[in-house]
């Protein structure tokens, strides 16, 4: 019997980022080109924690957008209606609403829709929320190669 590949690995691929700046551990759900829900645990053993805060350590908050933003690019990559952009990134972000954070071992659940595409540019809209408390609204510009 064949091994499945795992969506989230072949989702993340479509990403121009290393394994050390990946803010997505699941692939909940995904209609391609239109929509996706993924998480991210904060482990605790994350490099930026250590200073962010010492004795206090926060998730930043723009690991938030760039985790949201992540994920409305392997929703724009998956879509089969428009070949994959190489080198797709963050470009815009707007109406950003930091909320909340995430400590150590808490999961945080994101969210994105994708609302425009012209060109090589895709805009989406995104949430993230922890425990289903919204920490973080935004929406965020996407172009690629």
């Amino acid at each position: 019997m064949t091994a499945m590949p795992d969506p989230l690995v072949t989702a993340v691929a479509s990403l121009p980022h290393g394994p050390e700046f990946r803010f997505l551990d699941r692939l909940l759900t995904l209609e391609p080109g239109v929509s996706g829900t993924g998480e991210y645990t904060l482990r605790g053993d994350e490099p930026f924690l250590r200073g962010h805060f010492p004795g206090e350590p926060l998730l930043p908050g723009v690991l938030l957008v760039e985790a949201a933003a992540q994920l409305a690019g392997i929703v724009a990559q998956s879509d089969p209606a428009h070949a994959p952009m190489p080198g797709l990134k963050l470009t815009a972000i707007r109406a950003a609403k930091i909320l909340g954070t995430a400590r150590p071992e808490e999961t945080v659940t994101l969210h994105a829709r994708i609302t425009a595409r012209m060109g090589k540019l895709v805009s989406a809209q995104a949430t993230a929320s922890l425990r289903g408390t919204l920490i973080l609204q935004c929406e965020v510009t996407l172009a690629g190669g």
